[in-house]
C-alpha cells in the first residue's frame, strides 16, 4: 500500500441520453470520494484517457455488442496511468498500467483488468493509440478482415484519424500498389500525402466522393477500410475491382443522425464483382496482440510508421474533446491528458 491517498476524484457521468449531437447538459463532471483499493484491486492515477467514436453508440440505450453507459455512473474507456496503491501482489506502486476505466482522475481497477505497459518502449499515450486498441483495429482490420496482400490498391476513409492513418501506412509498408485516403480538410489531405506517404488523398467536402475516388484510383481498388459509411461506402463499391474486400470498422457519418440514413444504392454490384464486405470488432482479434505489438514497435523504431496525437489538457475538457472528435477536429488519436 502507499501513503497519503487523494481524498476525492473527478469523473464524467452521463446524465441524459443524447438525441442527435451530444450536448453539454447530457454530461456532468462530479466529485466522488477515493478509498484504498480492496484485495485484488489497484488504485490508478490516470495520466491520459482516450475518447473514441464508438463511445457515441454506448450513450444510446440500445442493445449492442457492448452494453450502454449507465446514467449517473462514470463513463468508461481506455486509460493509462500510474499505480498509487495496490491490493494485488502482481502490481507495485509506480507501475504503469493500461485499463478500461477512463473519464476520471483516479480509477479503482480490478487487477485482472489491468495490463502493465513499458514507458521506455513508447510514450504512455501511445498505448491508447498506435500501440493500443486503435492500432490493433488497424492491424487486424487490414491484414485479417480485409485479407490484404502485396500489390493491393487500398482506400481508407477517415484517413487522418487514429485508425485510418495507421491503416494507410501499414498498407504502404507491406507493399500496396496504391494507397488512397479521404479526410475532411486541406490540412489533413496534405498530412496524408506528405507525412504518412499516401499516394493520393482528397477532401470529401470538395465534391462527390465517387468522382474524387475514381480520379485518385483510376485502376480501381482492392481493399476498402471503412470508418465513415454512407457516401464513402457507395463510392468504394463503385470503384472496387473483382474480389474486392471491405473491412467495415465504423460509420461515423451517421452516429449522430436522428433519421435513418440511406444505405449504398449500388449494392447489386456486390454480386457481379464478388465483393466481401465484413464488419469488424477489435475484441475478436486479441490473439494478434503479441504479433501486433512486435511489428508496430519495430516500425515505430525504424521511423517507417508515424503517428500524431491531438492532446486536450485537463479532465474538465473531457466532453469538449469528445465533441471535437465527432466533429473531426482531431488529427490522429484524440487524448485527454491529466498532467
Amino acid at each position: 500500500m502507499s501513503a497519503a491517498l487523494p481524498t476525492s476524484s473527478r469523473e464524467w457521468h452521463l446524465v441524459a441520453r443524447p438525441h442527435g449531437w451530444p450536448k453539454a447538459e447530457d454530461f456532468a463532471l462530479r466529485e466522488v470520494p477515493v478509498t484504498a483499493p480492496a484485495e485484488g484491486r489497484i488504485l490508478v492515477r490516470n495520466l491520459h484517457f482516450s475518447v473514441d467514436p464508438y463511445m457515441r453508440g454506448r450513450m444510446n440505450d440500445v442493445k449492442s455488442y457492448t452494453p450502454p453507459f449507465k446514467l449517473d455512473h462514470p463513463m468508461e474507456g481506455g486509460a493509462v496511468g500510474e499505480v498509487i496503491a495496490s491490493g494485488d501482489e502482481g502490481f507495485a506502486v509506480g507501475d504503469h498500467v493500461l485499463h478500461g476505466l477512463g473519464w476520471r482522475e483516479y480509477a479503482d481497477v480490478p487487477a485482472e483488468n489491468a495490463v502493465k505497459v513499458d514507458a521506455s518502449l513508447a510514450p504512455l499515450s501511445a498505448y491508447l493509440g498506435v500501440l493500443g486498441m486503435t492500432g490493433l483495429t488497424a492491424y487486424a482490420g487490414l491484414f485479417e478482415v480485409a485479407s490484404f496482400k502485396e500489390g493491393d490498391a487500398v482506400f481508407v476513409s477517415g484517413a487522418a484519424g487514429a485508425v485510418g492513418s495507421q491503416v494507410g501506412q501499414l498498407a504502404r509498408i507491406k507493399g500496396a500498389s496504391r494507397v488512397i485516403g479521404s479526410a475532411g480538410s486541406a490540412e489533413k489531405v496534405k498530412l496524408l500525402v506528405e507525412e504518412y506517404g499516401f499516394d493520393a488523398a482528397f477532401n470529401y467536402k470538395d465534391g462527390p466522393v465517387a468522382e474524387q475516388l475514381r480520379k485518385a484510383a483510376p485502376d480501381g481498388i482492392d481493399v476498402y477500410f471503412d470508418n465513415v459509411g454512407g457516401e464513402h461506402l457507395e463510392a468504394a463499391i463503385s470503384s472496387f475491382n473483382v474480389h474486392g474486400r471491405a473491412a467495415i470498422c465504423g460509420m461515423i457519418a451517421q452516429y449522430n443522425a436522428t433519421e435513418p440514413t440511406p444505405g449504398p444504392r449500388n449494392l447489386a454490384l456486390v454480386i457481379g464483382k464478388r465483393l466481401r464486405l465484413q464488419g469488424m470488432l477489435v475484441a475478436d482479434h486479441t490473439e494478434l496482440q503479441g504479433q501486433f505489438v512486435q511489428d508496430v514497435a519495430g516500425w515505430l523504431a525504424s521511423g517507417e510508421l508515424k503517428y500524431r496525437e491531438t492532446v486536450v489538457e485537463g479532465i474538465e475538457n473531457g466532453f469538449d474533446a469528445f465533441l471535437g472528435l465527432l466533429r473531426g477536429e482531431n488529427i490522429g488519436k484524440m487524448i485527454v491528458s491529466l498532467g
